[in-house]
Formats: C-alpha cells, sequence, structure tokens
C-alpha cells in the first residue's frame, strides 16, 4: 500500500505546474484544497485498502480468532493526512527556493527482497564468477522508473550542496579520494549524519591497470582504513578511477572487504549531460555520475549542477533512491 500511496503522491508532484517556468500567480494556495481532500482520500486509502474484497459485496470476516475489524478512528486519518500535506507544502517550498521548475519525485520504498547484481555483460574479468569478485556495473535491475545519483572524488566542499540536497531529501552516494578530502573531513562527516553513503575511491586517484596488484592493493585498502577511522567504517562499495579496472584491481578489492563496483551509465555536468549508450537516455535503475566541482572547473556551482540534473531527471518522470538500499 505504501508503493500505491507514494505513486498517486507522485503523480500529484508530476501535475504540479508553476506557470511558464515559474511558480504562477496563484502560488500554492490556490490548490490546496484540492490537494488536502486528496490527501485525506489517499490517507483513507492506506488504512481501509485491503479490508475488503470484489465480489458480490459480502461482508469479510475476520480469521478465526481473531477481533471484528473497527473503522480507525478520525484522528488517526487527519494526522495522517496533516503529515502528508506537511511534507508535500515542504517539498514544494524547497523546489521554488532551489530554483527548480518542477517538484522532485519521491522514491518508492527500499525493496524488501535487494536485486541481484551481477557483472555487465562485457565489464567482466577472468575468474569473475569463480572467484566471486566484485561485480563492476552501470545500472541496477529494476522496472521502476529510478536513478541513482553518485558523486566523485571531493575537491569541492560546497555547503550550499549540502543544503540544497538536505532541504530537498534527495539521496546520493559519495566517492571519495584522501588526497582531495583530507584536508576537511568535517565536511564529508556532515554529509554522512545526513544520511548520504560514502564510500572508496583510492587514495590518489590514480590509473589503477597502470599500477601492480600490490600497488592496486595498497590504493584501496589503504583508502579502507581511512575512512573507517574517519568515518566509522570501512566500506563495502568501490568505484575505480576513471571506471578503469583490470582482473587485479577487482581482487585486490575484494581482499580489502569490497563487494560491489559501481561505475555509471550517464555523466551529467554543470552545463551538458553525456552518454554510455547509443540512444542517450535515462533508463529505470541507471546510475548517473557527477563530480565535486565549482567554478574554478566549471561554469556554475554543485547546485547548478543539481538543477540540470533534477531537472531532466523530474521532467522524464524519474524518481532518485538511494543506491545502497538496493545493494
Amino acid at each position: 500500500m505504501r508503493v500505491v500511496v507514494q505513486n498517486d503522491i507522485n503523480r500529484a508532484y508530476e501535475n504540479e505546474s508553476y506557470g511558464n517556468g515559474s511558480y504562477g500567480n496563484r502560488g500554492i494556495r490556490g490548490r490546496r484544497a484540492g490537494t488536502r481532500g486528496a490527501l485525506a482520500a489517499l490517507a483513507l486509502a492506506a488504512l481501509v485498502s485491503g479490508c475488503t474484497q470484489p465480489g458480490s459485496g459480502a461482508a469479510v470476516h475476520p480469521a478465526h480468532g481473531a477481533q471484528p475489524l473497527q473503522a480507525p478512528p478520525a484522528r488517526a486519518l487527519d494526522s495522517y493526512a496533516t503529515k502528508l500535506r506537511a511534507a508535500y507544502a515542504a517539498r514544494v517550498a524547497a523546489a521554488k527556493r532551489w530554483g527548480l521548475a518542477k517538484v522532485p519525485l519521491v522514491a518508492p520504498p527500499a525493496p524488501a527482497h535487494k536485486p541481484e547484481i551481477t557483472a555487465r555483460k562485457g565489464f567482466e574479468v577472468d575468474d569473475q564468477e569463480e572467484l566471486n569478485l566484485p561485480p563492476v556495473f552501470t545500472t541496477v535491475p529494476t522496472k521502476q522508473k529510478i536513478v541513482f545519483l553518485t558523486i566523485d572524488d571531493g575537491e569541492e566542499k560546497d555547503p550550499a550542496f549540502l543544503r540544497m540536497m538536505s532541504d530537498l531529501k534527495i539521496p546520493y552516494t559519495a566517492f571519495l579520494s584522501n588526497y582531495l578530502v583530507k584536508d576537511d573531513y568535517g565536511y564529508f562527516r556532515k554529509m554522512q549524519s545526513q544520511g548520504h553513503t560514502i564510500n572508496n575511491h583510492t587514495l590518489t586517484h590514480p590509473y589503477l591497470p597502470g599500477l601492480s596488484y600490490a600497488e592496486q592493493k595498497r590504493e584501496i585498502c589503504g583508502m579502507q582504513d581511512i575512512m573507517k577511522k574517519q568515518f566509522g567504517k570501512a566500506p563495502t562499495v568501490f568505484r575505480p578511477p576513471y571506471g578503469n579496472y583490470n582482473h587485479d584491481t577487482l581482487v585486490a578489492a575484494k581482499s580489502c572487504g569490497i563487494k560491489y563496483a559501481p561505475i555509471w551509465d550517464e555523466e551529467v555536468y554543470v552545463d551538458h549531460w553525456e552518454y554510455r549508450e547509443d540512444d542517450r537516455s535515462l533508463h529505470p535503475g541507471d546510475i548517473v555520475l557527477t563530480h565535486f566541482r565549482g567554478r574554478k572547473d566549471w561554469k556554475g556551482t554543485m547546485v547548478d549542477d543539481m538543477r540540470r540534473f533534477l531537472g531532466k531527471v523530474t521532467a522524464e518522470g524519474y524518481a532518485v533512491a538511494r543506491l545502497e538500499d538496493y545493494l
């Protein structure tokens, strides 16, 4: 039922119009009554769905020994609808505050049964399955219209980015390289405290296939040690710099406690998108890459980058989900 209700809420977000790219003259006040009624109806549906069955309309009897079904108190319905209204209003306000054309969609709940993650075809190494090496993949198998935002390296430490993503409640995964984050571990601890996951991107961001096995292991395991010391635990997710790896990379990663090696299917910049696939489109379960960058490297900020990212995924009916919920 949570999924059904969530889908209806997302339809409400998709229908939210801001009038020629702005929030319109009426604002949200003109729609508040309709939204209130719709959300109350959703609350009622959430509580009573599944308690009747289609057919002749005969009464549904409780199981043996169960107490007769009682209607929920009106207070419970009103409280639930109030929470939905408040969450919706906060999301609309945040979207307006950060200059988004549409309210970002809400991802469905994490799956009860996580999908099986395997290496993308053509991205395997020798003995991939025999040695149970971390799979390299660009997309998570799902039919839901969700994508996953991942951000690499850690060079730019923009406080406005943290505020924006916290306000909008957009999940993301950071892959950190120590040489870029060691000057301000506190920035990433704050990120972690807001519920975002931080993972391994090596000590110095080298081209790993050009290194020996021992050197690769030092890069990956050394970063594991720093992650555990600075952030409380060593991650199980690792991204090879530049998306480049070989057999030694995955063997070394496994020896360091790594279970997954996601790369990406699309990359977003402040002024354009790049695509791995020939159709140049988003797909359900795609992993999207961007970087911690600012005006020194881009014609804009991380906030601008996120506006471009969220503008496209929302316009195409996608929500942003948390990668680790599917691993």
